[in-house]
């Protein structure tokens, strides 16, 4: 029987456990990643690709007669993956250009939101240095958060406590251009409360969340440190009934009726992430994909038929029924390279992997890659080690037994030792 043959767009450990998940459908599966990573390697084949190089990704699939493409990551949705692929009528799984505009706009996302009443921190756009400087000494520092508005790979959201905190991170995106040229930055209001990661399937008309989640961007326990691009997960995170159909009804709808009312129509995976305030539950972004790590959790948590949900949004047919959880507990804890966020090591020889591990450990590669019979890093966040268990304490005892000399490590590896800890 020929197997499905998936295209995986990405070289994360989001686009391992994505893999990984589809390796468990009833339907057999080839795989193929672009570019992939080291562990990507092991559940099927790399594709010398990179996730923006389009017209390549095109020629593959039509030449290699892909029955489906995914995309991991935001990037490439930033450069129409989607319009290009559906052009000449080849399946593919994500948001178009325009929809994928609530991630890689953030100004267009907050005007977005303010158009459809969707709770969100008060805002401020502003199109200069000098006037973006101003108003935070108008406002105050420790009251704003400031936001660079396109991609900036996790990175570009500061929470200043100072003026010159402030204006060091306007000199970085105005000035040093660090997320790219920019001619406009989102200042909002702090908001306080606890965060939650919302993802959930969209067919265009329906929307099923997943289990909620909650990352980790500090790089240090007791969130402490510089932004990440998300240094550990967990799934799920408390959320009452009551507040999930709040949030459901207030912010998941509504975002979805609102791009099918403006014309751009949401497939894929959408995700929220939010504050849940004394006021309720307000928005912090979107993101128009699987969050990482936070896909991993969620991902190992899932009970159905992944391939099929897929298809379900694609077809427009999704319903709630085709979407179940694991009554358990993951986590994922991340490995980093050393001097990550920031420069980072690589080509250090990564060790353990083979050893006998817990039954309930997964663990992801992410900036890997191998190199004969070993694998070694080749990105600041190198390896996600995912944890299922009956309760979150075993979840997290099974994690953090097999990292470190006794399991897996490698020279500079650094992680939290608090992801999961109430």
């Amino acid at each position: 029987m020929r197997g499905a043959r998936i295209l995986i767009v990405g070289a994360g450990g989001r686009e391992h456990v994505i893999g990984w998940k589809l390796k468990t459908s009833s339907t057999p599966t080839n795989l193929f990643f672009a570019p992939g990573n080291g562990g990507t390697e092991l559940i099927g084949e790399n594709v010398p690709i990179g996730v923006m190089e389009i017209k390549k990704l095109l020629a593959f699939a039509k030449k290699q007669k892909i029955d489906l493409t995914i995309v991991g990551g935001e990037y490439a949705l930033s450069e129409g993956i989607v319009d290009a692929f559906e052009k000449e009528d080849l399946r593919i799984f994500g948001p178009s250009k325009k929809a994928s505009l609530l991630e890689t706009d953030k100004a267009w996302s907050d005007a977005f939101m303010q158009r459809h009443n969707i709770p969100r921190p008060e805002s401020e756009l502003l199109n200069s240095f000098d006037a973006a400087v101003a108003y935070v000494k108008n406002t105050g520092a420790k009251n704003i958060v400031i936001k660079a508005t396109g991609l900036a790979w996790g990175k570009g959201v500061f929470l200043p406590e100072t003026q010159e905190e402030a204006e060091e991170a306007l000199k970085r995106i105005f000035v040093d251009s660090e997320f790219g040229k920019a001619e406009e930055v989102l200042i909002q209001e702090r908001i306080f409360g606890r965060e939650v990661s919302i993802m959930a399937f969209c067919d265009g008309n329906t929307i099923v969340p997943m289990v909620p989640a909650q990352d980790h961007k500090r790089v240090n326990d007791g969130d402490r440190g510089p932004n990440t691009g998300g240094i550990g997960a967990f799934a799920p995170s408390k959320l009452s009934p009551k507040l999930s159909k709040e949030i459901y009804k207030t912010i998941l709808v509504p975002t979805l009726k609102g791009m099918a009312k403006e014309g751009n129509p949401y497939k894929g995976v959408l995700y929220a992430g939010l504050m849940l305030t004394k006021a309720g539950p307000k928005v912090l972004e979107y993101n128009a994909r699987f969050g990482d790590p936070e896909a991993q959790p969620v991902l190992t948590l899932l009970e159905s038929d992944f391939l099929k949900i897929i298809d379900g949004c694609i077809k427009g047919k999704l319903t709630p029924e085709m979407v179940s959880f694991k009554r358990s507990f993951a986590l994922c804890v991340v490995a980093a390279a050393h001097g990550y966020p920031g420069k980072f090591e690589k080509g250090k020889e990564i060790l353990g992997l083979s050893n006998p591990m817990h039954p309930e450990v997964v663990i992801f590669q992410a900036g890997t890659k191998r190199e004969g019979n070993k694998f070694v890093t080749d990105g600041g966040r190198v390896l996600g080690i995912c944890a299922t268990g009956k309760t979150m304490a075993l979840a997290r005892s099974a994690a953090y037994k097999i990292i470190g000399k006794q399991g897996v490590h490698f020279s500079g590896m650094h992680f939290r030792t608090d992801i999961g800890k109430s």
